[in-house]
């Protein structure tokens, strides 16, 4: 199984910013693993590979295996295209063109746009991208605090990264 992980939701993830992590956080933190590699290549590699406690993390995942690595040409080739397209609402084609290439349909995110764009079934198919998030909203309307069956489910379901 695979999945990317957005830049808005690193912090989230791997517990690097000032508040309390979200529970959904820490169990897709807790999911990683040798069985479960995070994608990455290409601008997002940059970006997740930042200073300060990710990079740490960031460079033993690698070493123990829980990251695949697409070549940076080819996901910024694919990003270009992408851009001349105008397929992409977001600022985020890097993350479309991963997907594409590595087939990961899994995208931790929190950014709007990101999450219109990952779903879009011209740019993300067979099967559809799907997003996890802990800006999912309860029945109420307001943001859910605890990690739900939605999460679960995603985190299980094996159709979504395919070799």
């Amino acid at each position: 199984m695979c999945a990317i992980l957005d830049i808005s939701c690193r912090d989230e993830v791997f517990g690097c910013g000032d508040g309390e992590r979200h529970e959904a956080a820490k169990r897709f933190f807790d999911w990683l693993g040798p069985k479960t590699n995070l994608v990455v290549g290409g601008k997002l590699r940059e970006e997740l590979a930042g200073p300060g406690k990710l990079s740490d993390w960031y460079r033993q995942a690698i070493n123990a295996g829980w990251v695949t690595s697409i070549d940076d040409d080819i996901v910024n080739e694919r990003t270009e295209h992408l851009k001349i397209q105008g397929s992409c609402e977001s600022n985020d084609a890097h993350i479309i063109a991963l997907a594409q290439f590595r087939n990961a349909r899994l995208l931790y995110s929190n950014d709007g746009d990101l999450n219109s764009d990952f779903q879009k079934s011209n740019l993300i198919k067979n099967p559809r991208g799907k997003i996890y998030s802990t800006q999912i909203k309860d029945r109420s309307g307001t943001r859910a605090k605890k990690f739900g069956p939605s999460h679960k489910k995603l985190l299980g379901d094996r159709r979504l990264c395919r070799n």
